[in-house]
């Protein structure tokens, strides 16, 4: 697919829709959210993430993605204060907390709310931890490759 449309005698960029996904730390869910966004259809969405506190992108979540292929490892933990004052054409929120606490971004931004376990409070050995954020990003990924169809 082609980035440009011809219109009236000249090609122009098309608009890439602008995507906020929200989650409290920006640690997991988010991160793992952005980057299969980005994988599944970067040439159509400006993608970003950030948490209502920014902390650390969790190693189990850059394991979980390298999975498959995809390298979240230069992602850096953002607050969504960052983003404030953005114009957005969807924010999702990918954990109650964050869906309860988003504030209102300017423009005609298309809130979404998906509810999906934390990852980070999984417990047990690492492999089953691992499990569960496999498990996570698989469902996030259903999720977004629904959004992006």
């Amino acid at each position: 697919m082609s980035p440009y449309i011809f219109n009236e005698g000249i090609f122009k960029m098309k608009h890439k829709q602008k995507v906020l996904i929200l989650c409290t730390g920006n640690s997991a869910r988010s991160q793992m959210a952005e980057g299969l966004l980005r994988d599944i259809a970067g040439d159509r969405f400006e993608v970003e993430s950030a948490g209502t506190v920014a902390s650390f992108v969790r190693p189990q979540a850059i394991a979980a993605m390298a999975e498959i292929g995809i390298d979240i490892s230069g992602h850096r933990s953002k607050c969504l204060d960052e983003f404030l004052g953005t114009p957005f054409d969807f924010v999702i929120t990918v954990c109650d907390n964050a869906a309860e606490t988003c504030p209102v971004f300017p423009g005609a931004a298309t809130r979404i709310h998906w509810s999906f376990d934390d990852p980070a409070e999984a417990k047990g050995t690492d492999d089953e931890i691992a499990a569960v954020f496999r498990r996570v990003r698989d469902q996030i990924r259903e999720r977004l490759t629904a959004f992006a169809a």
